[in-house]
């Protein structure tokens, strides 16, 4: 109700979902809701969440909606928001609808009669979509003889993916593709690429794909297993756009989670590394703002704004195969762009969360590590945005001193905000 008042009742609001067994009853919930606000809903069943924001745009819709966990596993669920562009909506947008969804708010709008909404069912919505992504593959290459595995975490991509990449003419090995309601992301998908590296060496294929519940993210292995994340990949597509001459500002756009390899790597041809909070949202929102095409996540959210409007994982698919193709480099020769540096990450519960410029003792810490690093390491201590923990991340060259970093800065945190 809150979605139809918002975006206006007498709009069209596109419905996605992924597998999840209760997917349905919010399915049902959400339409019974915008029709009752005189909003017409057109469902378009499992599908990726790039897929909707892209359909709420193509479509002419006034809104996207996709009842998804992403990752999480099958017992959770949750609702992601796109606005008529195919964005998701800023901080302040979500909160006017939050003020909607107060009990009673919306009961003198209820409509009756021929003013209800109606419903349609979008049957060749998937059919949309994968004409869409694959308009982003380089024009007149194909995946011939490219053998590779794609795991789609029994989610929303497992009739998509297997499809898109078959019809570009590689020999695909589809697991993950059996969705029973429950099985989302269990031990299967990006979340579990250590699955994927054993079918890839099982299969001798050249690469893998692993995508997550609703394929808004990738993670890949090599010929040999050896994971290729997020930062990894925005390094391979970044350094070939530069190449290209067709990355705008030279800037590539991340957070401050992405490893100081991928800023070295980027730095060798001049392509400079932004950063931003953790969230693809952020990332976005910089990338829009910079003019910067290409941005992501090293969890495996890779943005490409030429193409897409969020994260896509089918998409980053196709743009690392695209450079596989044309660069005729094996998925290992092109991630070999990139040395990583090694990162040491703990939580520490938390009571309470003192902003951290008001502990000095920490901050001191910080700031020793910091020059004990040099240029040669990095340290990131944030609190967590969704759990009562503070997250501490020190990066550098010698693994087993960085261990140490970490937990002397959580111990000095936990006791500082004790007292």
């Amino acid at each position: 109700m809150a979605v139809a008042a918002h975006f206006g009742r007498e709009g069209r609001i596109v419905v996605g979902k992924d597998t999840r067994r209760s997917c349905y009853m919010f399915e049902n919930a959400l339409a019974s809701g915008l029709c009752a606000q005189g909003a017409d809903v057109m469902l378009v069943g499992p599908m990726p969440t790039p897929a909707i924001a892209y359909l709420a745009q193509s479509m002419r819709a006034d809104a996207g909606v996709v009842i998804s966990a992403s990752h999480n596993p099958y017992e959770d669920n949750g609702i992601k928001l796109f606005a008529a562009d195919g964005f998701k909506l800023p901080d302040e947008v979500e909160l006017q609808l939050e003020a909607l969804m107060v009990e009673g708010a919306l009961d003198h709008s209820l409509k009756t009669g021929s003013a209800i909404g109606q419903v349609a069912r979008i049957d060749d919505a998937g059919g949309r979509y994968i004409t869409h992504v694959k308009q982003a593959f380089p024009n007149r290459c194909k995946l011939d003889g490219v053998r590779l595995v794609i795991d789609c975490a029994h989610g929303a991509a497992y009739k998509i993916a297997p499809t898109v990449l078959r019809e570009l003419g590689a020999d695909v090995i589809a697991v993950g593709v059996s969705p029973d309601g429950l099985n989302i992301n269990q031990g299967v998908g990006a979340m579990h690429p250590e699955h994927l590296a054993g079918l890839v060496r099982q299969y001798r294929a050249d690469l893998g794909i692993a995508l997550d519940g609703d394929a808004d993210r990738a993670v890949f292995c090599d010929s040999a297993g050896n994971v290729v994340d997020g930062d990894v990949v925005l390094a391979i597509i970044g350094r070939e756009l530069a190449r290209q001459g067709a990355l705008p500002g030279n800037v590539v756009v991340s957070t401050v989670m992405s490893n100081l390899g991928l800023e070295r790597s980027l730095a060798e041809v001049g392509v400079e590394l932004a950063r931003t909070p953790v969230g693809d949202r952020y990332v976005v929102e910089t990338m829009r703002r910079r003019g910067a095409v290409l941005g992501g996540e090293q969890s495996g959210h890779t943005i490409c704004l030429q193409h897409s409007t969020t994260g896509d994982g089918v998409m980053a698919a196709l743009q690392v195969l695209g450079v596989m193709v044309q660069r005729d480099r094996s998925l290992a020769e092109l991630a070999s762009v990139m040395t990583r540096f090694p990162q040491v990450s703990r939580s520490f519960a938390v009571s309470t969360k003192r902003p951290l410029e008001e502990m000095p003792k920490l901050r001191a810490e910080i700031s020793a590590v910091e020059a004990a690093l040099g240029s040669e390491g990095r340290v990131l201590v944030r609190y967590s945005g969704t759990e009562s923990k503070l997250r501490v991340m020190v990066e550098g060259t010698e693994r087993h001193s960085l261990t140490a970093m970490v937990d002397r800065l959580g111990a000095i945190a936990v006791a500082e905000l004790l007292n």
